[in-house]
């Protein structure tokens, strides 16, 4: 294996903290009410599982690539899945019909134009990759749309959270050249100093989501948060 043992913790934290966070999603839903907050908590879950693709590559010492390309499929429906469950979280938010039906023809349309030319060639798990971040993106907008509305329904640090997702990837496309075209490595794998620190990023991400979640559970328990049994 070519990740070293605090590399090794650094992963699978990063794992856990997302599963932790979905289920807290989904029981901060019940607390409320919202069983669209709950769904938001439940469609957490595929990128969860694709973390455990990602882990099962680094098991294999990166010699097994269909595990990677399992985990950008699965972490496209991951993302389709949070569109969609934001998208309901919209609806039901103020004047969220409209705004709805926007941000999904919206993410259609970047779809359309965001789809790379080697969608059509061969390497397609490349393309599958490069549209689940353009999804990503369309639920970041739709996350800051809905803390617009109802500023109380979701923290502002869960919010900042799923938006540091894009601090992770930008920063670990720089460390890929660094390690590649710089230090000399075959892949951002064997360069473990540089490895850890761009996972750590993930890491951060995933804390910040958790703890945002957690303290709106503290707010619903204090009765700071008013939910209602009749969203569906």
């Amino acid at each position: 294996m070519l990740l070293s043992l605090p590399n090794w913790l650094i992963h699978i934290s990063s794992s856990l903290e997302w599963g932790i966070a979905a289920l807290l999603m989904y029981r901060y839903g019940k607390m409320i009410g919202r069983r669209d907050v709950e769904r938001f908590g439940l469609f957490m879950i595929p990128h969860w599982v694709g973390s455990w693709f990602v882990l099962a590559y680094h098991i294999s010492g990166d010699s097994v690539p269909i595990l990677l390309d399992l985990s950008e499929t699965v972490n496209l429906a991951g993302s389709i899945s949070l569109l969609y469950a934001t998208s309901r979280i919209l609806k039901t938010t103020g004047n969220g019909k409209k705004g709805a039906e926007t941000l999904m023809a919206a993410g259609g349309l970047f779809l359309i134009s965001g789809r790379p030319q080697s969608f059509m060639g061969e390497d397609i798990f490349d393309a599958i990759l490069q549209i689940s971040s353009v999804v990503y993106l369309s639920f970041l907008v739709s996350l800051i749309m809905i803390r617009k509305r109802d500023p109380q329904l979701l923290s502002g640090l869960t919010v900042a959270g799923f938006w540091f997702v894009l601090v992770f990837i930008s920063v670990t496309v720089f460390f890929m050249y660094l390690s590649t075209d710089v230090r000399g490595y075959q892949t951002l794998s064997h360069d473990d100093l540089m490895h850890g620190a761009a996972e750590s990023l993930l890491t951060i991400s995933n804390l910040m989501i958790v703890l945002g979640i957690h303290h709106q559970i503290k707010k619903a328990e204090q009765g700071l948060i008013q939910g209602s049994s009749s969203v569906r």
